[in-house]
């Protein structure tokens, strides 16, 4: 009886114990060779050990298909347009979907290092995993106190930018649909000069229209033709007047609480998902050791 009471609380106090036998034996027992144990610590995961495993690896798992989305969006842009024909290829760096290419990519190894990380308790995985997340919150926290700084040439930037889409506006179907959507979600003006050749002489792109559809229908690409020409009465009911820098900057002032709010979220989880790898690469650790 003393020596079950033992074991049970060895075992209580979380430890195993281990008989050894000595050869030719019956079972460990012989009439002369008393039976050798020894207590052995271990380590069993716990509940929250698990919750973090499987919500780390969902996590990982949402966001790897979500970068192979967007890898493949970016990867159908560039086929379609034929970037990688030899008379384009020397612009290929300046085409938006490389970002969006290149973009899905490092997420979907990031997110797959952790993902598969997670599963397996593959140590290796998870401190790749943590550390690449590490260089991104620190990225992060260093483009915030960039664009901190320079908040005062942010304008000069914009209007550079602005500028360039101008110039581009004909060339470049990727820049032409984002200088369209935020003409029309902004109501703003974009002009072009009266140098500017055929029918683009003191225009402005249809997307700078009031009214572009035709009977609410059929889309009129030149409802913008020679409107600089217009007077002002008229023109306001024809396109709009704002200016499109204007806009974007307004745009930013009166959205400045949700862009902090969504950026400070975007960072939270990004922490959140750093102390959860952390945790978990310390219980395998601590579950290793007892193997």
């Amino acid at each position: 009886e003393g020596k079950g009471s033992a074991k049970e609380d060895a075992e209580e106090l979380g430890y195993a114990t281990t008989e050894f036998k000595q050869p030719g034996t019956n079972d460990g027992q012989a009439h002369d060779s008393p039976v050798f144990s020894r207590l052995q610590p271990f380590y069993n995961y716990s509940l929250v050990d698990y919750f973090l495993k499987y919500f780390l690896f969902l996590c990982n798992l949402v966001f790897t298909v979500l970068g192979l989305l967007v890898l493949g969006v970016g990867m159908w842009g560039l086929i379609s347009k034929e970037s990688f024909a030899q008379e384009k290829i020397g612009s290929i760096g300046s085409d938006p979907m490389l970002l969006l290419l290149t973009l899905g990519f490092v997420l979907t190894a990031l997110c797959l290092s952790g993902c598969v990380g997670a599963l397996r308790e593959n140590g290796v995985l998870l401190k790749l995993f943590s550390a690449a997340v590490l260089v991104l919150i620190a990225a992060q926290v260093l483009v915030a106190i960039v664009l901190y700084s320079l908040q005062d040439q942010i304008g000069g930037y914009l209007r550079s930018g602005m500028l360039a889409a101008m110039v581009h506006y004909q060339d470049d179907l990727d820049l032409r649909f984002i200088a369209d959507e935020i003409q029309s979600n902004l109501q703003c003006l974009r002009y072009y000069n009266c140098s500017a050749p055929g029918v683009l002489a003191c225009g402005v792109p249809a997307t700078c229209c009031v009214d572009p559809l035709e009977n609410g229908t059929v889309w009129n690409s030149q409802c913008g033709v020679g409107a600089q020409l217009l007077d002002e009465f008229t023109a306001q009911t024809v396109i709009f007047l704002g200016g499109c820098l204007g806009g974007i900057s307004r745009w930013i002032e009166q959205h400045n609480g949700l862009i902090g709010t969504v950026g400070i979220v975007v960072l939270g989880v990004q922490i959140l998902t750093l102390f959860v790898t952390t945790r978990l690469l310390e219980s395998i650790q601590r579950h290793k050791m007892y193997i």
